[in-house]
């Protein structure tokens, strides 16, 4: 028997000395009961259950103390209340509903039909209609009681935004392959802070590991028909629980243990640890998908319905958690301080943000669920970053996110694939090619997009993510293709803007074999200077391909686990790439914290100034010429280091587009005295440090055609 002896907060279960206090929002039921799931002594897989009644609702929040509850119990609720679907109430007591706040999950088997609320045929508008009374407790998902986290041992990193690089990866993709890492462990959290793969991200240099989503998810039951998964788990059925799937225990209730693990070796190490979460909507897809958690808790107060009782979808993933509801922001906010305090995550990366700001429809900056988040005490020091865009109405928001959000750059990806991809087919075609004007303005940081007060470091820069084609294959593939995820190749985007350099996929053509890895390094070096926080997708660094499948969401396989056995070209792009994030961290002056002014400094060189080939500033007639395709950029040294780490010196950048380009002359400009090659992407390896001879102003070069040189400035 539950006691009258708690509170309405903390929402979820949590252990006290004799028992549980248990805390679960239904506001529209009549009754809500804790249901305590025991193996079957007599069925093997069967489960026995103990139902008892939650006694107080305050506020909508059923709660109560229930004595002589270990850790380690599994639970789940039952739903009492108005079978209404017009009105979003859908109460079934048949249904074994999950925690929205379990903190660790044992998941189903599979998704089965016993799971869904409706038949598929049914009037799902009318009241009128009985609701399924099938028991889904065999095949749902359950609850498991834990106790309260240890203390925490390691320090967050807390890296600046400004010396931050990011390394967007799977758990399960990035190490499942990997030498050095025990069989047992790959594919896992343990996986991932085993020195090997420690050892690798190390040296090549990134700061921070973005991780896919690691909340426990859900596949939807049309992928489980056709005998696949949803691999990136952007189909979340739990927000406060780590996925089970992705740890090397067996036992359910050492996951935390391990996930935690995980995140404090790789503070250790100096990585931090960033999250894509899923808040915008859940697994439970629409009125006909499953009812597991939210939709049978309240619908009405979880989900965005229409008039009829049906979700309204901003996400393309079947409904969207109503941002407008307080229980919901709630449930958000509680959620990221669990992952900052408990899990000592360093920060979010929001999936479809926009549909978390919006109001009825339209999108908020000023939204309470950014309010919230910007000036909650516990998110102050972590890193926010939006995915500015969703499927909604006018959901393209990029640049419109407040401080302190970051934001994915879709206009720094658009722009730098149509220089050296689009643009450099049409070249390649005899065609007129796009401009510098663009490409010039994504290297500065986007000033156009993002407001002065956000500056250059709220643009996450990058050209691939995991939703489209790799870096390599932009290079091979014209056209997507999709046939391995069943859907006709139909799914995923048909705006590549990509190049097969002339022939579609693999080839064994020494020139275009070395005309796609030349623009693969251009891509990386305008990457990785251009001001702004650089993004790379795990594999890119060494040339990984999905054989031109841009949207492998499905794929818990080959096409998405890191292929390591690497070809020669593959380690010598791996060795660029090192080069290349390391002369980002030296050079200060490629991530400076404000837009570019043009203004001179103490060193008595402009912050950033733009050159023609012949050496000349480059004036408006040239920027509206749209056939040039060669520019020099000086970005001048600070004038102070933001780390003892960086090098002394300004850092030239010069960009030969052309097919053939012409002679350039380095820019002679006071009190300049030297230019010294650190890096040519026409070379398969970087330089080895200080080769290279020093070159005063005004030297002629010739660059290669289609390729960037950096040159130190002293």
């Amino acid at each position: 028997m539950a006691s009258g002896r708690s509170l309405p907060y903390p929402l979820g279960v949590h252990p006290r000395e004799g028992g549980i206090d248990v805390a679960v929002m239904a506001s529209h039921a009549d009754r809500v009961q804790l249901c305590l799931l025991d193996p079957d002594v007599n069925t093997e897989g069967r489960w026995s259950e103990r139902r008892i009644d939650l006694p107080n609702c305050t506020y909508g929040i059923w709660h109560g103390f229930v004595p002589d509850v270990p850790t380690g119990q599994r639970y789940g609720f039952r739903v009492h209340g108005e079978w209404d679907p017009r009105r979003g109430h859908r109460h079934n007591p048949a249904k074994l509903l999950l925690d929205p706040y379990a903190r660790a999950i044992v998941p189903p088997e599979r998704l089965r039909p016993e799971l869904f609320g409706h038949h598929v045929n049914a009037d799902l508008t009318g009241s009128h209609r009985n609701p399924d009374h099938r028991d889904s407790a065999p095949f749902a998902a359950h609850g498991l009681v834990t106790a309260a986290p240890t203390q925490l041992t390691s320090t967050k990193p807390r890296i600046p935004w400004g010396r931050t690089v990011v390394y967007e990866a799977h758990v399960r993709g990035l190490t499942k392959n990997l030498p050095g890492v025990p069989e047992a462990l790959r594919g896992t959290y343990a996986g991932l802070a085993h020195p090997a793969t420690i050892d690798y991200l190390h040296k090549l240099g990134i700061t921070a590991l973005e991780l896919l989503p690691v909340h426990a998810s859900q596949s939807e039951a049309h992928l489980e028909a056709r005998g696949l998964v949803n691999y990136w788990g952007y189909n979340t059925l739990g927000f406060f629980a780590p996925n089970p799937l992705y740890a090397a225990t067996d036992d359910p209730a050492l996951v935390v243990a391990e996930f935690r693990q995980m995140v404090q070796d790789l503070h250790q190490a100096g990585l931090e640890v960033l999250l894509d979460v899923v808040y915008n909507h859940t697994c439970e897809a629409g009125v006909t998908g499953p009812t597991l958690s939210w939709r049978g808790l309240d619908a009405a107060t979880y989900y965005r319905l229409d008039g009829d009782g049906r979700d309204v979808d901003f996400t393309g993933c079947g409904n969207s958690l109503d941002a407008t509801q307080t229980r919901v922001v709630q449930l958000v906010l509680d959620s990221l301080r669990y992952w900052v305090q408990e899990m000592d995550v360093d920060g979010f990366r929001f999936d479809l943000a926009p549909t978390l700001a919006r109001g009825r429809n339209e999108f908020h900056a000023d939204h309470p669920m950014l309010v919230a988040m910007r000036v909650d005490p516990v998110l102050a020091g972590a890193k926010l970053i939006a995915e500015p865009w969703d499927v909604g109405p006018d959901g393209w928001r990029t640049g419109q996110f407040p401080p302190p959000f970051a934001e994915w750059n879709d206009r720094y990806r658009d722009d730098v694939r149509d220089f050296w991809l689009t643009s450099g087919a049409r070249v390649a075609n005899g065609e007129i090619p796009g401009g510098l004007r663009d490409l010039g303005t994504r290297i500065a940081g986007s000033a156009d997009t993002f407001a002065a007060a956000r500056g250059p470091l709220a643009s996450v820069n990058f050209v691939t993510a995991h939703d489209g084609l790799t870096l390599a294959d932009l290079t091979a593939y014209n056209v997507k293709h999709n046939h391995d995820n069943g859907e006709d190749n139909r799914d995923g985007t048909d705006n590549n803007r990509s190049w097969n350099h002339g022939v579609e996929g693999p080839t064994d053509d020494p020139v275009i074999l070395a005309a796609r890895r030349r623009n693969i390094r251009n891509i990386l070096g305008t990457l990785l200077f251009s001001a702004g926080v650089p993004m790379l997708v795990a594999g890119d660094e060494f040339g990984r391909t999905q054989n031109g499948n841009n949207n492998p969401y499905s794929q818990d396989g080959p096409v998405s686990w890191l292929d390591w056995e690497l070809e020669n070209w593959q380690e010598d792009l791996l060795a660029t790439t090192r080069h290349l994030i390391s002369l980002r961290q030296r050079f200060g002056a490629v991530h400076p914290s404000r837009f570019f002014t043009g203004e001179h400094g103490p060193s008595g060189l402009r912050d950033v100034a733009w050159f023609a080939e012949d050496g000349t500033e480059m004036t408006m007639a040239h920027w509206g010429d749209g056939q040039r395709r060669m520019l020099q950029v000086l970005f001048a040294e600070p004038p102070a280091p933001i780390s003892p780490a960086e090098t002394t010196g300004s850092l030239l950048m010069v960009i030969a587009g052309a097919v053939q380009p012409p002679t350039v002359i380095l820019p002679d400009v006071p009190p300049l005295s030297s230019y010294q090659l650190l890096w040519d992407s026409a070379e398969p390896r970087p330089p080895a440090p200080g080769s290279a001879p020093v070159l005063p102003p005004a030297t002629e070069i010739t660059p290669s055609p289609d390729s960037v040189r950096l040159y130190v400035a002293r």
